[in-house]
């Protein structure tokens, strides 16, 4: 029996070590632009599928004014959504047009289950080519809405 908890152990591990470590993804300063203000955030920016499926799984905190910015060479339809399948981190999410105007957000809780297939799917509802997680409360904390835009341009910030 002892030698069979070893081999799982060491086959469970095995799995997580496949995973990508998100830890090594660019950080790029970015700025949330609404009619009245401009907020500056930090992102760190996912593009590979690997880095996508990634995301912020297993994470136990995320910065205030930090997120991550998955980025698609082709437009996703409005039924493609994200899950919070292993996200400890209660999250919300914009999804953005091809020139960064938020399309819609959504709030995502954590899901309990250890079964993905479990996890509800958060749909976009709108076509979208980035989206964009931040804390659960962030987009409605900072006055950002539907319509407002994520510039990439840091001097956008000013």
């Amino acid at each position: 029996m002892r030698a069979l908890l070893v081999c799982l152990a060491l086959l469970f591990s095995g799995c997580l070590a496949a995973l990508p470590d998100n830890d090594d993804l660019p950080v790029e300063k970015a700025c949330l632009i609404s009619a009245g203000q401009a907020v500056p955030i930090t992102v760190e920016v996912a593009r590979t599928p690997a880095e996508r499926s990634r995301g912020l799984m297993d994470r136990e905190r995320l910065a205030p004014n930090a997120g991550m910015l998955f980025v698609y060479n082709n437009q996703r339809r409005a039924d493609h959504g994200f899950w919070m399948y292993r996200t400890l981190i209660p999250l919300d999410i914009a999804y953005l047009d091809r020139d960064g105007t938020i399309g819609a957000i959504r709030p995502m809780v954590p899901c309990p289950s250890d079964q993905g297939r479990d996890c509800p799917t958060y749909e976009a509802g709108v076509p979208f080519y980035r989206a964009l997680e931040m804390n659960l409360g962030y987009f409605e904390s900072q006055g950002i809405g539907v319509g407002d835009r994520l510039s990439l341009n840091a001097s956008d910030c000013r």
